[in-house]
């Protein structure tokens, strides 16, 4: 099981940036959102994401060339998921104090916009775990996932 300093240190940082970012788009900055994302950056996102990553090569050791690719490229595409979105958005609207909109709508939300962005999300967890090292796949996707995070975020606005 991974959870490094450096991890913690990477996913606190880098996801409460982005949530940041998408915040101040949308005129939404909270405090205990900002706190709310450096607490899920650097615990659950900083655990469960470079242990995935792990399993992902562990599971693909096996095959070769374009099978390997696709493998680990689906695998990665399958973990963040629109059920992963939901969770995302869930945690920006407990941080934000919007608890009633953790709904089915929500969930909605987080389907069209998982499927929206497959196209980019493809190309970039293809090269997340096909051309970076397994040590660096948590802060590649971390930066991409911050900028996923503004697009999650402004997704509610776009998909609602």
């Amino acid at each position: 099981m991974k959870y490094t300093k450096q991890n913690i240190i990477r996913g606190a940082v880098i996801y409460s940036i982005g949530d940041t970012i998408a915040a101040l788009l949308l005129t939404e900055f909270s405090i205990y959102r900002l706190l709310g994302m450096v607490l899920i950056g650097a615990t659950i996102y900083s655990f469960e994401i470079p242990n995935y990553f792990s399993w992902i090569d562990k599971k693909t050791i096996s095959y070769s060339g374009i099978k390997k690719t696709l493998a680990k490229t689906g695998l990665a595409i399958a973990y963040f998921n629109p059920l992963w979105i939901f969770r995302h958005l869930a945690f920006i609207k407990l941080f934000s104090g919007n608890y009633q909109h953790i709904n089915s709508n929500l969930l909605l939300i987080a389907f069209w916009s998982f499927l929206a962005n497959i196209p980019i999300s493809f190309i970039a967890n293809y090269l997340i775990q096909n051309k970076v090292k397994l040590d660096w796949r948590f802060m590649a996707s971390a930066i991409f996932s911050a900028l996923m995070a503004i697009y999650y975020a402004l997704s509610e606005t776009i998909f609602q």
